[in-house]
């Protein structure tokens, strides 16, 4: 069971998916928390009743290498539409005990979990519901003042205007075609020959071509792109990048990018989902997002970073969530915006 300077237990519950990890972990972070990771991995056919439940018995507390393994946490953070029956048999299991958080609409109502929060285009509404228009994430200012303030050797020989590159790949409303990759790889070909210096990172998702062409392209222009050796540079192409291009099939990439400042190039590949065209309105009313045909447009914006927020609002939860129960209150070294 670990523990941090706050003293208390604190579980991050996923099914393992990255994204949702990820999210669950930025919150616990920004709460100055050092959670112990659980996944679960239910098998059919619970997972056929999902999120609604029961929980998978091969999972359940008692159960061998079951992750719901007690004692059970003082703070529960979970993600995922696998998470939610688990989330909710914590809480019984706690005697009410486990201050319980769901990260994004669980789809079985707001009554779910003591706290929620859910981005803005969804339609989950409730007193206990917090919504933002940008996900919770890793990349804080600080980490952004950090690396503005120590230069990545890597990327020091580059010239500016610097352009940070965050190519995703195919997902399930998205499709990277033939002609999607030829028409991106020329866009970014045109502002490499206009002088930018590219600083360009891949996704697992990224077709080998388009990976391929970007490995080209950056090795043509004197670009940098990273290869998956040596430390992972994602945040300071953020930190140092003037203008940042980014394609459409990644929420959490998009909102990582608005943390910055720094115009948002959106590059959309074939497909869609009407949630994006919220996601990308809303952005557009702020002045982040302009979409990438082949220059350089926009202006420095206040940054947005919605995970300061997420994390106060759980703190001040988990407070009246004490008082109810007689327990002490728990101060929280909160990350600032």
């Amino acid at each position: 069971m670990l523990r941090d300077e706050t003293g208390l237990n604190t579980w991050v519950l996923t099914d393992g998916k990255a994204g949702d990890e990820l999210q669950a972990l930025s919150v616990a972070e920004a709460l100055g928390l050092v959670p112990e990771v659980r996944r679960v991995r239910p098998r059919a056919p619970f997972t056929w009743l999902m999120p609604w439940g029961p929980v998978d018995p091969r999972e359940r507390p008692g159960a061998p290498g079951s992750p719901l393994a007690p004692p059970f946490p003082d703070l529960l953070i979970a993600s995922g539409r696998r998470a939610v029956a688990y989330l909710r048999h914590v809480k019984r299991a706690s005697g009410g005990r486990t201050f319980t958080v769901f990260l994004k609409d669980p789809r079985t109502g707001p009554e779910t979990a003591d706290f929620i929060w859910s981005p803005s285009y969804d339609r989950l509404r409730g007193p206990n519901v917090l919504t933002t228009l940008t996900p919770p994430h890793r990349v804080s200012a600080q980490r952004i003042e950090a690396a503005r303030a120590e230069l990545d050797p890597r990327l020091a020989h580059l010239s500016s205007p610097r352009v940070a590159v965050l190519a995703g790949g195919n997902s399930r409303h998205h499709r990277f075609t033939e002609e999607n990759i030829a028409r991106l790889v020329e866009h970014l070909t045109s502002i490499a020959e206009a002088g930018a210096g590219l600083m360009v990172t891949a996704s697992r998702r990224t077709p080998a071509t388009l990976r391929g062409a970007l490995v080209a392209l950056t090795s043509k222009h004197g670009g940098f792109f990273w290869d998956g050796t040596g430390e992972n540079p994602y945040v300071d192409l953020l930190a140092l990048a003037d203008f940042i291009v980014a394609t459409a099939d990644s929420f959490n990439m998009i909102g990582e990018a608005a943390a910055t400042g720094r115009p948002i190039l959106v590059f959309e590949p074939s497909g869609g989902h009407p949630k994006l065209d919220v996601y990308m309105n809303g952005l557009k009313s702020h002045g982040v997002v302009h979409p990438f045909a082949g220059r350089l447009e926009g202006q420095p914006y206040e940054p947005l970073n919605s995970t300061p927020k997420v994390a106060k609002a759980i703190a001040e939860g988990f407070s009246r969530h004490r008082r109810a129960l007689g327990l002490p209150d728990v101060a929280f070294p909160l990350e600032t915006p």
